[in-house]
């Protein structure tokens, strides 16, 4: 669906990795605009285990990803190298994609192809996840129309394979899907078309030589074909694979998020998350003012006091903004003038 070239940022002297949108893909109106749309949302995530988005634009009509260049292997490569890797280190690997896509689903997007294609992993053993929001999984038609795009389905989801709802448990099931496959040096199912994958999704995968049952027991899990039965979230499989491990995990294990990750959240939504800090802080302000108000008046007051209650005084009206941080700062203002 594209072309990868590796290129010079001039300005900052530094290689970049350039993505371009496939020609065959030109004439699709629908396409192009979710390559770059997606593209421009996966700009917005910043984390170590992500690879970062610097720039979109076009060239001549063709739309273009401007990222982060990864010296290093995908982590098919590895496997292909090394065949399967052993336990601890592979929770290790597994824990970086799990805080990379905890990060992502917090911001409500969902990456739709985890695969080890798409898992850079540099000498280091940093592991950064490729193509977020860009590389957006076929429906079942296509995919049983192109043979060369079943190792891709190999990591799908049940419902993802039938064109239901996505997810962020679309995602756990497929990095379940390359755990199991990093373990054994296999993938769990071995299939000839998609309707003989969707039979063995029922079914759980062979068992894994020198695996012990904890760790397989959060694999079955994360491939359940139920959704609600996987892991509830990257987070809660990294603390599920922790626990499991032969040897105590050398990677942090990343915070929980609260934000429910769908295919794209809708922008509307996004404005909603990004106002509720400033939301906070103006009710937090004003139930600061209300403590203080009534602090004061019990002092004042007193326990025995013969004298009728004051009258309370007249208070103005707190002025309010167009936005939740323009109204904090008036609030902040007002509150100030009054102080002095």
């Amino acid at each position: 669906m594209a072309t990868v070239e590796l290129a010079r940022d001039e300005q900052l002297g530094r290689l970049v990795a350039i993505k371009r949108l496939s020609p065959t893909l030109m004439g699709d109106d629908v396409f192009r605009e979710r390559f770059v749309r997606e593209a421009r949302m996966a700009a917005q995530l910043s984390h170590p285990n992500i690879v970062a988005v610097f720039d979109v634009g076009e060239d001549d009509g063709v739309p273009y990803i401007v990222m982060e260049y990864v010296e290093g292997e995908t982590l098919a490569e590895l496997m292909v190298q090394e065949g399967p890797i052993e336990p601890d280190r592979a929770v290790d690997l597994i824990l970086q994609v799990c805080a990379g896509l905890e990060h992502a689903h917090g911001a409500g997007l969902v990456h739709r192809d985890i695969k080890p294609q798409n898992l850079l992993v540099r000498a280091d053993d940093t592991v950064k996840v490729a193509d977020f929001g860009i590389a957006r999984p076929l429906d079942a038609t296509q995919l049983t129309q192109a043979g060369t795009v079943l190792g891709t389905a190999a990591y799908l989801s049940p419902e993802q394979a039938l064109g239901e709802r996505v997810t962020a448990a679309a995602d756990i099931y497929s990095l379940g899907a390359v755990a199991y496959e990093l373990l054994a040096g296999r993938p769990p199912y071995e299939f000839d078309s998609l309707v003989d994958l969707a039979e063995k999704q029922r079914t759980a995968p062979a068992p894994i030589d020198g695996v012990s049952p904890q760790l397989e027991r959060v694999l079955h899990r994360c491939l359940a074909a139920d959704p609600g039965a996987r892991p509830s979230s990257a987070a809660a499989l990294a603390r599920e694979l922790a626990e499991a491990s032969p040897d105590a995990p050398t990677v942090p294990l990343p915070p929980p998020v609260v934000t429910e990750a769908t295919e794209v959240m809708a922008p509307a939504r996004r404005r909603l998350n990004a106002s509720r800090p400033a939301r906070a802080g103006v009710l937090g302000v004003l139930g600061l003012v209300a403590v203080a108000g009534g602090l004061a008046y019990g002092l004042t007051r007193g326990g025995d006091d013969p004298r009728p209650p004051a009258q309370p005084a007249r208070i103005e009206t707190v002025p309010r903004g167009e936005t939740p941080a323009e109204s904090a700062r008036l609030l902040a203002d007002w509150l100030r003038d009054r102080a002095g």
